[in-house]
């Protein structure tokens, strides 16, 4: 069910509450469905762990050079990222620009021991290390999210649903919020 959406909850928000409560939502979801657009037009979504966030809501990921999401990307860099979090329902949507980069010293800078999972030792340069070829960041410059922050307690949650069944109106059980590109900035 969608959460309803009032102007209260958009105008009423000063801009360093809404990114402290994003960036909040964000370093709490490890995994985001990343969607891209496949050369024939159909989109499609994988599992991309965040790397790193950054101010602004830009985003990093890392993936192997020769994957097809590289070429995706190549294609048409507009990328949507999805986070849910399960246990209370809220979730995060970001829009943006995905650029690709193989530069030595930003995957020196994010680089982490458990990549090697993901490029597994192959000999010669391919040794799952920082300065293995196949590893390629994905900078995701976000320009614009919508998120759901829920900021009441489980009980006061259930109650709205139940006051909604029995009014037929719609429940109130989090704030859905949008971050403008200008506030991104």
């Amino acid at each position: 069910m969608a959460n309803q959406v009032t102007d209260k909850n958009r105008d009423e928000v000063s801009t360093e509450r809404k990114l402290d409560d994003l960036y909040e939502l964000i370093d709490g979801i490890d995994i985001a469905m990343m969607t891209t657009r496949r050369p024939d037009g159909r989109l499609v979504s994988r599992a991309m762990q965040t790397q790193e966030r950054r101010a602004n809501a830009d985003l990093w990921f890392v993936t192997n050079v020769a994957d097809h999401k590289i070429d995706e990307l190549a294609h048409d860099p507009q990328v949507n990222l999805a986070y849910y979090k399960d246990r209370t329902r809220e979730w995060v949507s970001v829009s943006g620009r995905a650029i690709l980069s193989q530069d030595r010293d930003l995957v020196r800078g994010l680089y982490k021991p458990d990549w090697k999972a993901w490029f597994p030792e192959q000999g010669g340069e391919r040794t799952g290390g920082p300065d293995d070829p196949r590893i390629t960041l994905i900078l995701v410059q976000a320009h614009s999210v919508v998120y759901s922050k829920k900021d009441r307690p489980g009980v006061l949650a259930a109650f709205e649903i139940a006051r909604a069944m029995v009014t037929g109106s719609a429940p109130k059980v989090a704030d859905v919020r949008t971050v403008r590109e200008d506030e991104l900035r």
